[in-house]
């Protein structure tokens, strides 16, 4: 039967060989899992997060395709791999076990890994992958609902996100915890004498992104010329309607102090928690350059594609890699690992005048990336050669 010939069957071309899986799902996880390095060895470089010079602004801002893209894709991810089941039940059990691992990592494993060290009254993160798994979890709740219901109601909590804020002025002082971990983020003590859990992101409007991406799962099964169609309109969408609103709100807001360009108070968009702007100026791009990348073919593409079929894999890896080949750079230029900066990572404080230049940033960031590849494309043939249960939660 000839390729999209029958309606809702997915079209070969863009699947990987023999798997029905979207081979332009894996370049654009892969990609963003790539840019995500740019930042975390910017963590350790003390390079600022953002200004005063486009370059530094540069290297921040194309890393917040990040987040947005990896959680939006997980939700598609689920919503694809609930199809290959075939079994609701069997992909809430799924979800929630999941979930719940992402948990345990991001408080044991990727916590070490920032800090190389065990001390949790120093530093205890809430970061993507604690996100990550709580919006598992939540999801595992929905999907049973229609996947049009899912998707209509992941988009109101975007739209509707600061309703979150509103309703967390109105709570009293001592359940303000709850507002924190759901919307508003920043520093919760455990005790009055105990460590202190900082939220670095919220479960909103993660959840409703996560949601908006399971249901755009269900346009990745369309035939090839109505899933392109339908990428094209949603991503190109979304990018002029943030184009347009993001241009009036710059253009009647008054010029600020620091005299930064409107061009980049533009792109300038709050990520914590990540606005309305923010997450269309990023999935925009990212939905609309998912047909585009149908037919990528090349080496890149294939180094991109392996990082993206092994996410978690390359997530766990790259930290403690780029953690250990930044201590390195520090011993060779300093005669010193600098060990006490990095204690609270990735909230690290760099004095001015030792702060790595932006081409040393660049070259460990392509070394990181180098050293990461074998591994992940041995554990991405490892999980296409087996079967084994507990390959499909990394």
């Amino acid at each position: 039967m000839p390729a999209g010939s029958a309606a809702g069957a997915p079209d070969p071309r863009g699947l990987a060989p023999g798997r029905a899986r979207v081979i332009s799902l894996d370049l654009v996880r892969g990609a963003v899992m790539v840019l995500m390095a740019i930042d975390h060895v910017r963590v350790y470089s003390g390079v600022p997060a953002g200004g005063p010079t486009p370059g530094v602004f540069f290297t921040r801002w194309v890393t917040h395709f990040c987040a947005p893209a990896f959680v939006f894709l997980a939700g598609s991810a689920a919503y694809l791999h609930g199809q290959k089941l075939g079994d609701r039940a069997a992909l809430t059990r799924f979800l929630v076990t999941r979930g719940a691992l992402l948990v345990f990592l991001e408080l044991t494993v990727i916590r070490a890994s920032w800090t190389f060290g065990v001390d949790y009254s120093q530093f205890i993160l809430a970061g993507v992958i604690w996100m990550l798994g709580w919006c598992m979890i939540l999801l595992a709740g929905l999907v049973r609902l229609p996947t049009a219901a899912i998707g209509t109601l992941g988009l109101a909590v975007i739209l509707g996100q600061n309703i979150f804020g509103l309703l967390a002025g109105a709570t009293p002082p001592s359940f303000g915890w709850i507002w924190q971990l759901l919307y508003q983020g920043g520093q919760i003590p455990l005790g009055r004498n105990g460590p202190v859990v900082t939220v670095l992101y919220s479960i909103v409007p993660w959840i409703g992104v996560m949601a908006a991406g399971y249901a755009f799962g269900s346009v990745m099964k369309r035939s090839g010329a109505e899933r392109r169609r339908i990428c094209l309109r949603i991503g190109l969408g979304a990018t002029i309607l943030f184009l347009v609103a993001g241009g009036l709100a710059v253009a009647l807001s008054p010029a600020p102090d620091d005299g930064m360009p409107a061009a980049l108070r533009l792109l300038n968009q709050r990520k914590y928690p990540a606005s309305q702007l923010f997450l269309m100026m990023t999935l925009g791009p990212a939905i609309a350059a998912l047909p585009l990348l149908e037919r990528a073919r090349g080496r890149l593409a294939d180094a991109l594609a392996t990082f993206g079929r092994v996410p978690m894999f390359y997530y766990l890896l790259h930290i403690p890699v780029i953690h250990a080949l930044a201590l390195g750079v520090w011993w060779l230029r300093d005669g010193t690992v600098h060990h006490e900066w990095f204690a609270t990572a990735p909230y690290v404080s760099v004095p001015d005048g030792v702060r790595w230049s932006l081409p040393l940033l660049y070259l460990v960031f392509a070394v990181a990336v180098l050293i990461l590849y074998p591994l992940c494309r041995w554990f991405a043939n490892l999980k296409a050669r087996r079967s084994d249960a507990w390959l499909r939660y990394l």
